[in-house]
């Protein structure tokens, strides 16, 4: 797909001055030049052309809100010069990967006074003596060349794209499921002690019960020997004849 056609589609029936990034990866660029994108793009933050095969960016427009722009894995040899007359306030640049071979073609970037970040991994200027040192001596206003700073410290997330995740939100959350975890440690403890509450009370109500059972029993065997002793003669009393037994006997 062409750059002029990319841009019709990401525009979405809106108009240039509503769009605040523009991202035109991998479409094709005829003779190496820059289509489709005019100074109608007034509020243009963050332009991305990597590897549509640019040459110049001689036909950039002026874009005095632009912050960042990507061109990496272009075939862009210099030129530069435009950049620093329409792109005041630029603040990231990624030259990655492009054709440049000499620490001269980087200096029109000194009129860049916004210009924080350079990248220019894959560059053949990477390869020379003390490339870094050179840089940073060349354009005093950057604080990081390819991620890093002038004291090889990498760069932050603040000052780079970071995730927005706050540290105090972080530990906020963490104590948060402390709290949980230690309240469900407490619900744990407070259901096994109900638990061994129940088994003891029901072991006592078992014991209560037997004992009240077993007492029963004992009355129970109380009054049944109580009723053989009244249907028994007592001792050394004799059974008393009925008189038709005697009869009986007259008779024999």
């Amino acid at each position: 797909m062409d750059m002029k056609k990319r841009v019709s589609l990401e525009l979405r029936h809106r108009s240039p001055t509503e769009v605040q990034e523009l991202v035109l990866d991998n479409c094709r660029s005829t003779e190496g030049k820059i289509e489709g994108i005019t100074e109608e793009f007034s509020n243009l933050e963050l332009l991305s052309l990597i590897n549509v095969g640019l040459t110049s960016v001689g036909d950039i427009p002026k874009l005095d809100k632009l912050k960042k722009l990507e061109l990496s894995d272009n075939r862009i040899s210099g030129g530069l010069e435009l950049l620093a007359e329409r792109l005041v306030n630029l603040t990231h640049l990624n030259l990655s990967g492009n054709k440049f071979k000499d620490i001269s073609t980087l200096e029109p970037l000194k009129k860049l006074p916004q210009l924080k970040s350079l990248d220019l991994f894959n560059c053949e200027v990477t390869n020379l003596a003390d490339y870094r040192e050179s840089i940073f001596k060349l354009l005093p206003q950057l604080t990081y060349l390819d991620g890093y700073d002038i004291d090889d410290c990498e760069a932050s997330d603040s000052d780079g794209e970071g995730d927005g995740v706050d540290e105090d939100e972080e530990e906020g959350e963490s104590e948060d499921f402390e709290e949980e975890e230690e309240e469900d440690e407490e619900d744990v403890v407070a259901e096994e002690d109900d638990d061994s509450g129940d088994d003891t009370g029901d072991e006592e109500d078992g014991e209560v019960n037997g004992d009240v059972d077993s007492e029963d029993d004992e009355e129970d065997e109380e009054d049944e020997d109580d009723d053989d002793e009244d249907s028994s003669p007592a001792k050394g009393e004799k059974r008393k004849r009925d008189p038709e037994d005697e009869d009986d006997e007259d008779d024999d």
